[in-house]
């Protein structure tokens, strides 16, 4: 195989070795009834004026498996880290003890964990459009190939190479989605 189809397999590999990432990261953010301090990864707390992670200016940690406990490293950012909280739409009230600020996650119903199934199938639909979009603009790159002189039997070969590589990263996504589903659904 030629250097530029190599590449082109090559990046096409990465960027849906990517996509799983950025579905693992998303998933993990999904609440599944258990306190996780990566739960609140995506919250930004007004620190100075400026947006900043909220592990960036406390030490989140999980007490237990319904608790989790947010320990600022300076005493006047406890309430901006209560107001993003808030603000952020969790689903927990948080509570402020002068010291640290503890979050219960109430026990999820029925409904709620189907809502965060449903939200998790989102998730993974999203992965699986990029991997196809990923693969159609490599195929795309691997007959623009052909047409400057690569041979029939190679660009057929790339091509069964990428029809491949979707096939097992859609496969990984849909063993990410039932692992969640089977996490958020067990009581």
């Amino acid at each position: 195989m030629s250097d530029e189809l190599t590449l082109i397999v090559e990046y096409a590999q990465d960027s849906m070795i990517k996509a799983i990432n950025h579905l693992e990261n998303e998933l993990v953010r999904i609440r599944a009834g258990k306190a996780n301090p990566q739960m609140l990864d995506g919250l930004f707390v007004d620190y100075y004026g400026a947006p900043t992670a909220l592990n960036q200016v406390a030490n989140v940690s999980a007490m237990d498996a319904r608790t989790l406990t947010i320990q600022p490293w300076e005493k006047n950012m406890l309430q901006p880290i209560e107001r993003a909280i808030i603000n952020a739409n969790l689903g927990v009230n948080p509570q402020n003890d002068g010291n640290t600020i503890r979050l219960f996650m109430p026990p999820l119903t029925e409904e709620r964990r189907k809502e965060f199934v449903k939200r998790a199938f989102g998730e993974g639909e999203q992965t699986r459009v990029a991997i196809r979009s990923i693969r159609r603009e490599a195929i795309e790159q691997v007959k623009k190939l052909q047409k400057d002189g690569l041979s029939e039997d190679l660009t057929k070969d790339a091509e069964k190479q990428m029809q491949d590589l979707t096939d097992r990263h859609i496969s990984l996504v849909e063993k990410h989605l039932a692992a969640k589903e089977k996490e958020i659904m067990s009581v």
